[in-house]
């Protein structure tokens, strides 16, 4: 895997249990039309345990959350909500707890799989690698 896995930029693929999680976590409606095959492309910056992570959406807007593993860091999800997460790093994968679902990220086979959880509902998305 090496230091610098998560380096790139990735394209959205496709996802599962995308409505069934949005449901449980409570996004408004029209935050959940814009989402859904959103061609979100995710570009992250690794160096060492640092990471800078942007989300660029459809329209020009970005969402850029930057964190140290193992430390606290301000962070923002999706739907603009800031809060506080401490990112952790278990098997090669990068593990946070926000507000109301569990996430993690890993890259397999190349590609940036997220994995949110909610109540029991298990969201996957998939992103290819473009550059």
């Amino acid at each position: 895997q090496g230091n610098m896995a998560f380096t790139g930029k990735y394209e959205f693929e496709g996802d599962e249990n995308y409505d069934e999680f949005v449901k449980k976590i409570g996004l408004p409606s029209d935050k959940v039309e814009m989402g859904r095959n959103c061609k979100i492309v995710t570009e992250v910056v690794q160096n060492g345990n640092d990471f800078t992570w942007t989300q660029h959406l459809p329209g020009g807007r970005t969402t850029t959350n930057s964190f140290t593993i193992d430390k606290e860091a301000d962070m923002e999800t999706m739907g603009g909500k800031k809060f506080k997460a401490t990112v952790k790093m278990e098997n090669g994968k990068l593990v946070a707890d926000f507000p109301n679902y569990h996430h993690t990220a890993e890259i397999s086979g190349g590609k940036l799989v997220e994995i949110s959880t909610s109540s029991g509902v298990v969201y996957k998305r998939t992103s290819k690698r473009i550059a």
